[in-house]
């Protein structure tokens, strides 16, 4: 199994780490890879979109020929994951900040999206989470944004205060926060057991 991690911006070699060791707790042979230039993406068989700067992230995905590799890969039903800035990357719509910065998306997941929604980076937090097929799990948030709605198709994995923070449309699945800055892994084997 072969899955490419998002090079261009953010947190990379945190997802690298993380999604190897939960291919090896799986007992799954493999090779997870930081992405940063086009012909990797097609041929991988999962993708994750880190954290960090959705602006950047997109413009440079867009720019370098990812993005189309992206939306590939997904149409053909391949995993794609998106946390926190990568939520933002692969969802439909996004809000008046996504608008201003000229922020363009993938529009894989039938939601709505809003950036920063737990305020800026002192306001980080941690919090316990009941996720749908996980279980209780403590979340990292770090500027993170929230789904403020969903498409008919997507299923709410988790909430936090009443506010969408996990969901899934068939192969995507896109999260509010940073699973890759923990211990965890089972998010990580949830989302290489959807290949």
């Amino acid at each position: 199994m072969r899955v490419a991690v998002v090079g261009v911006q953010g947190d990379v070699e945190e997802h690298v780490v993380i999604t190897r060791k939960a291919l090896e707790n799986l007992g799954i042979d493999g090779e997870v890879q930081a992405v940063r230039k086009s012909g990797v993406v097609s041929k991988s068989d999962a993708v994750i979109i880190p954290g960090g700067e959705s602006t950047t992230i997109s413009k440079l995905i867009w720019r370098d020929g990812i993005a189309s590799e992206i939306l590939e890969l997904a149409k053909s039903g391949h995993p794609i994951m998106g946390t926190c800035a990568g939520l933002i990357v692969i969802s439909k719509y996004g809000d008046e900040q996504v608008r201003k910065t000229g922020t363009k998306l993938l529009g894989l997941l039938d939601a709505r999206i809003r950036r920063n929604a737990f305020g800026r980076q002192r306001e980080s937090f941690e919090a316990l989470l009941d996720i749908d097929e996980i279980g209780r799990y403590n979340a990292i948030f770090i500027r993170a944004p929230v789904i403020e709605e969903v498409g008919e198709g997507v299923r709410i994995l988790a909430r936090f205060e009443d506010r969408i923070v996990a969901a899934r449309e068939k192969n995507i699945l896109g999260l509010s926060f940073h699973p890759e800055l923990t211990d965890d892994t089972r998010i990580h084997e949830y989302f290489l057991d959807m290949v």
